[in-house]
């Protein structure tokens, strides 16, 4: 099955609420960034463990880890949770820059160092979340991206 499958699949699979505002989402990703790669993550770890929510991901960044290790992985990634649904920014290096610069604006939203999870697309700003992905989408570093 290829990513574009298994992406359509998994939103497909979704509750039909939460199916149609991720659907949403995606289409306004992809409206950002056509060109973008991209990934499906089934969230399970080498040995099939179940040990995170399956996620969409858009675009490509390496990853610097502590000890030295790079990885290649996605810029934006989408996920539905058991509250609702998460936008991550991987590959911020400052984990204050997604609070500070879009917290206020997003509405009801919980905003860590590299996760904005809200209930629904009802209780946040959808341009603000669009400032974020094209943030993280540009080339070089915006957003403190490696």
């Amino acid at each position: 099955m290829s990513v574009r499958e298994r992406i359509d699949q998994y939103i497909a699979d979704q509750p039909p609420a939460k199916s149609a505002e991720l659907r949403e989402l995606h289409r306004r990703i992809l409206a950002i960034s056509p060109d973008a790669q991209l990934w499906f993550l089934d969230g399970r770890n080498d040995d099939g463990k179940v040990v995170t929510n399956p996620n969409i991901g858009y675009g490509s960044a390496t990853l610097s880890y502590a000890g030295g290790d790079t990885r290649a992985f996605y810029r934006i990634g989408l996920s539905a949770n058991t509250t609702g649904l998460s936008i991550y920014v991987m590959g911020l290096k400052d984990k204050t820059y997604l609070s500070q610069t879009y917290g206020s604006r997003l509405g009801k939203a919980k905003v860590t160092g590299y996760c904005i999870r809200f209930r629904s697309v009802e209780d946040v700003d959808l341009d603000v979340l669009e400032e974020v992905v094209a943030d993280a989408m540009s080339p070089g570093p915006a957003g403190g991206l490696s």
